[in-house]
């Protein structure tokens, strides 16, 4: 039985290509980032100058929108400083309020509420409570000068938005000017900016107070997903979007009256927009491009200079290690001198390996073939002394004597059979232990093939191919030489059956051998094999058990003997090391 030794596999590692592209992706990663930064900061103020510009756009788009609301406070500011003299006048109110809607076709309406909330003078003529409006109660609450988004809650007309300022009288108010914006005016300030653009002016709240072009579809210009009650909230800002219609625009939203009234603008987008676009894409996609590009030009430089030639001298080791030592004509191409230094090593290195295990093969045949000589020699000469003892036997005259030089003829020719075996070998360094035993039982049944009645001996073997140690094989040989001249020499035929002898021979899967012989016999014959078993065969068998570092184990039945011997299997190779 082979015993095998398995050896856990080395940890995978990463190749050299997978190596340099890490290292040089740690080497590129700062210029990427720094990239990234720059380009991130272009961006950004690309971004704000375009913001700015947009804005820009929006509140001039929105000076006249603001011109006006500013006309109608100076017109307000005037009245109410001229207030105190005829404001108990309702005629002369009335007139100065009437000529000044007249004079100027941006206003709609003037009037004066005093503080009990009666508009006592107006330039229709007109005379209302309006003490029970919200706008009057935010007035009085907190005089000051007051744009109103929607002053028709408080004036039976339609306006777009108003102006009110207090009138002060020795740090008292005493009312307010009020001054009304028609709405088809402040729509008309929206038209004809000479560019495609959608202007919509809305309130806090995010009502639309008035817009260019057709009011009916004005809810199509207005950003999607935006409310202008949001948008009035975040102030002053710009963004893309699209439009209700599906339409990809620009948006700008810029307050015309503190955060009252603010107005949003809707361009056609610029085409640096688009660019800036590209750019903010770019800021991303270039640092990742420059690191692609060299990690493929690194990989196919590394692959061509250094990789292949490498891959080339792993094949050539393969080629060797599997026995193709004739490696001179090995050639690399185009190689780095580093590694032509590397592989013109390695061609030296297989030639003198090559010529070295030429030496070494050469010498090991040649001992070998002297150990067979040797083998062959020692057996012939076993032989020659067998053949002498055998010679001797028959010259001897007493029974005593001829049974003695039986028994050294017998161990003799045992040590023979094993130099017999060692010289037919192909391998000097182990011998068959089953065909050694055979050999073995061949030779002692040609003389013990009958027991002391002149029954003839059934004698079975059941043997398993072991290889042993030649160290082994000479105890191994010399103690079944004894167990089966014992076995055969008491070997008698048990009641009604024939004699019989088994030998066996079992490789275990512990690693351990074990021999066995089992003869049988009558149970009058017990008293005679016990005086046997403290004799010199017994001693000689105990010694060659303890020569095979093993133990033994007495099998003593009325109708059989047996004797095992169990012993661990020698590697051969330390004989080789031991000598």
């Amino acid at each position: 039985m082979t015993r095998q030794t398995w050896q856990g596999r080395a940890p995978s590692k990463s190749g050299l290509a997978l190596r340099l592209l890490f290292i040089l992706t740690i080497a590129i990663l700062p210029l990427g980032l720094i990239s990234v930064y720059q380009t991130a900061q272009v961006i950004e103020e690309s971004r704000e100058l375009s913001e700015a510009a947009l804005l820009d756009r929006t509140q001039k788009a929105a000076g006249r929108e603001q011109q006006l609301v500013q006309s109608a406070f100076g017109a307000a500011d005037a009245v109410a400083a001229a207030i105190p003299v005829f404001r108990d006048d309702q005629a002369t109110c009335d007139s100065v309020m009437a000529r000044l809607v007249a004079a100027d076709d941006n206003f709609s309406f003037a009037g004066f509420i005093n503080a009990e909330g009666q508009i006592t003078c107006s330039s229709t003529g007109i005379r209302l409570d309006v003490s029970g409006t919200q706008v009057f109660r935010d007035l009085m609450s907190d005089p000051v000068r007051r744009f109103n988004a929607r002053p028709d809650e408080a004036l039976p007309m339609k306006s777009a938005m108003g102006v009110t300022v207090p009138v002060i009288v020795s740090g008292t108010p005493v009312g307010f000017v009020t001054v009304a914006i028609p709405q088809d005016i402040s729509q008309a300030l929206l038209e004809d900016h000479g560019e495609p653009v959608d202007l919509v002016v809305f309130d806090r709240n995010g009502e639309v107070l008035s817009m260019n072009g057709d009011g009916a579809a004005r809810q199509d210009v207005l950003p999607r997903n935006r409310e202008l009650a949001s948008l009035a909230r975040e102030g002053r800002q710009a963004f893309r979007s699209t439009n209700r219609r599906g339409g990809l625009r620009d948006f700008a939203v810029v307050p015309i009256v503190g955060d009252e009234v603010f107005l949003l603008g809707s361009w056609t987008p610029d085409n640096r927009q688009a660019w800036l676009g590209m750019g903010e894409a770019m800021a991303l996609y270039f640092p990742l491009l420059m690191w692609v590009t060299g990690m493929i030009v690194a990989y196919f430089g590394l692959n061509r200079l250094v990789i292949r030639h490498i891959r080339r001298l792993r094949h050539w080791m393969r080629l060797y290690a599997t026995g193709e030592h004739d490696l001179s004509d090995a050639q690399l191409h185009n190689a780095p001198e580093e590694i032509e230094v590397v592989a013109e090593a390695f061609r030296n290195m297989t030639r003198r390996l090559s010529e070295h295990e030429r030496h070494r093969e050469e010498d090991l045949q040649e001992k070998a073939t002297l150990l067979r000589e040797v083998h062959h020699r020692v057996k012939n000469n076993l032989q020659l002394i067998s053949s002498l003892m055998n010679m001797q036997i028959r010259n001897a005259k007493s029974e005593d004597v001829r049974l003695v030089l039986g028994r050294v003829q017998e161990r003799v020719l045992a040590l023979a059979a094993i130099h017999r075996q060692l010289y037919m070998a192909r391998n000097v360094g182990k011998v068959r232990a089953d065909l050694l035993l055979r050999k073995i039982i061949e030779q002692l049944m040609l003389i013990r093939e009958h027991d002391a009645e002149g029954n003839a001996i059934n004698a079975s073997t059941n043997f398993d191919v072991v290889e042993i140690a030649p160290d082994q094989s000479v105890p191994l040989a010399l103690l079944a030489t004894e167990a089966l001249t014992n076995a055969a020499k008491y070997c008698a035929a048990p009641p009604d059956a024939p004699p019989w002898l088994t030998v066996a021979l079992t490789a275990r899967e512990d690693g351990t051998i074990h021999f066995s012989v089992v003869n049988s016999r009558r149970p009058t014959d017990a008293d005679a094999e016990e005086h046997e078993r403290v004799g010199l065969g017994t001693r000689l068998i105990e010694s060659f058990v303890a020569q095979l570092g093993g133990t033994s184990e007495v099998e003593d039945r009325p109708d059989r003997f047996g004797l095992h011997v169990t012993f661990e299997l020698q590697d051969p190779s330390e004989d080789d090391a031991e000598a």
